[in-house]
């Protein structure tokens, strides 16, 4: 049986040498799922990287707006069947998380929910980050781009990214039609 994840990251922690940081490839997971400690390890380590990932999104833009967070966290209080405040918590730490490492945890972040989902909920992550990008005018071009690389990384097909697309197309900036 493959190790835990929880019990992966403490084994590392011990295996660092004093004063060395984590390493900063389960940092925003595991800071995420120490929050989620009531829920068993493997659904808290799913919905730690959803929630990661929504922010990432939410934040291709440089910015996340109310809205979006305010999306995010019934998103996360709906699919983990979380209480509000402990969604509110999840949503909160993923968007510090997605600021402060994002440039580095991206990719690690996304390559490990690609692990721990089936391709269902890839497919329901994706129209989860095309509604969490349309909340604030619409989704952007850099939204936009950002959940494709996501899709890609979590080896869904192009149709399957266009199909999940197709459904926000009125919110795509990239079709509207410039202001007169």
């Amino acid at each position: 049986m493959a190790t835990s994840f929880l019990k992966r990251i403490a084994e590392r922690a011990l295996a660092a040498p004093s004063g060395v940081p984590d390493t900063p490839e389960t940092e925003s997971v595991r800071r995420i799922v120490a929050a989620l400690e009531a829920l068993p390890p493997d659904q808290a380590r799913y919905v730690a990287a959803f929630a990661y990932i929504l922010g990432r999104v939410a934040r291709a833009d440089l910015t996340i707006s109310d809205a979006e967070i305010r999306r995010m966290e019934a998103i996360v209080e709906r699919i983990a069947g979380l209480p509000a405040a402990q969604s509110v918590l999840v949503v909160q730490i993923a968007r510090a998380q997605a600021t402060l490492f994002g440039a580095t945890e991206n990719f690690l972040v996304t390559r490990e929910f690609d692990q721990v989902s089936t391709r269902e909920q890839k497919l329901g992550l994706l129209s989860c980050l095309f509604a969490v990008a349309a909340e604030e005018d619409g989704v952007s071009v850099v939204e936009d781009n950002e959940i494709r690389r996501v899709s890609m990384e979590l080896h869904l097909t192009h149709d399957e990214f266009i199909a999940a697309r197709s459904a926000f197309r009125d919110a795509l900036a990239v079709l509207r039609r410039p202001p007169e």
